[in-house]
């Protein structure tokens, strides 16, 4: 019965991101045709909307179709029309559902970094697009030594995003550690955590300097995974069974908004030290949202 099961999610899925993406897409073209920065601006509920009500049926399809828990430690006063920069690790694709469950019509959408390629899925690219999802080119240090030009380009696009989210609510989502966690980049890494990959500040800092006050809280998630680290099929096939989630709601230092994280070192080391120490916490947050899973 398993490969029925997965067929007829899988078309359930395909259905309702047709349902949702094809009306969205209609109201983007609006938009850009739209003749004044006022009106665009508000049809933005229009789009937003929309996301939400497709992973409002992405949530229920995993509360009806699976019987994975999803216990939640959460002491952060959130907001729909708040304005934050929210910080996870990452693990699995499912980081991503979870984090929609968890979030979706309780804060504003959540937008991520997503790279270029992306651009491409069917369907789905084209909706990030329309709802003003930053690609960026992430290029690698050896790309950026052969064109130094490259250096500077993902950090206009953060400034680009960054000010269009000034307009709106907003919830800017950031994958920290830059990839996902496996126990052999853990190792290549000679990471000091026991369940993270180090933390990549530049996005955050970036993000904070193009922002500045139009941020006013960080969102610090912890995502757990008792049952071991699953797959977006683990997930459909009902082979996950829990999540344990912890939500910190923390304020940004005044200091971390007042700096270059490009040229000053002074500045940089000050950074990279606050989100050490932030994901020192998170990783003690992860061995005990295990532990406590396992019993």
């Amino acid at each position: 019965m398993r490969p029925f099961r997965l067929a007829f999610l899988f078309l359930l899925i395909a259905v309702s991101t047709v349902v949702h993406v094809v009306p969205l897409l209609l109201v983007a073209l609006v938009k850009a045709l739209l003749p004044s920065e006022r009106l665009r601006v508000a049809s933005n509920p229009l789009l937003t909307g929309l996301a939400e009500s497709w992973i409002g049926v992405n949530n229920w399809m995993w509360s009806q179709f699976t019987r994975t828990g999803v216990h939640v430690d959460d002491d952060a006063p959130l907001q729909i029309d708040g304005h934050y920069l929210v910080l996870a690790n990452h693990q699995s694709w499912v980081d991503i559902l979870v984090l929609q469950k968890v979030f979706n019509r309780r804060i504003p959408l959540l937008r991520f970094f997503l790279k270029r390629q992306l651009f491409w899925v069917p369907l789905l690219g084209l909706a990030w697009w329309a709802l003003d999802f930053p690609f960026m080119g992430r290029y690698t240090p050896k790309q950026i030594a052969r064109r130094p030009e490259l250096a500077g380009r993902d950090i206009a696009a953060t400034r680009r995003a960054c000010e269009k989210f000034r307009a709106i609510p907003v919830a800017i989502m950031n994958f920290v550690e830059g990839t996902r966690f496996t126990p052999d980049k853990h190792a290549k890494q000679r990471s000091p955590y026991q369940h993270l990959l180090k933390p990549k500040s530049g996005g955050v800092a970036f993000v904070l300097d193009a922002m500045g006050d139009g941020l006013h809280a960080i969102l610090d998630v912890a995502i757990a995974y008792p049952g071991g680290r699953p797959t977006l099929l683990d997930l459909l096939a009902d082979r996950v069974p829990e999540v344990r989630v912890q939500i910190r709601q923390r304020p940004i230092p005044e200091e971390m908004l007042r700096g270059d994280y490009q040229n000053d070192r002074a500045f940089r080391a000050r950074f990279q030290q606050w989100m050490n120490g932030l994901w020192r916490e998170k990783d003690e947050d992860l061995a005990r949202l295990l532990r406590d899973g396992r019993h």
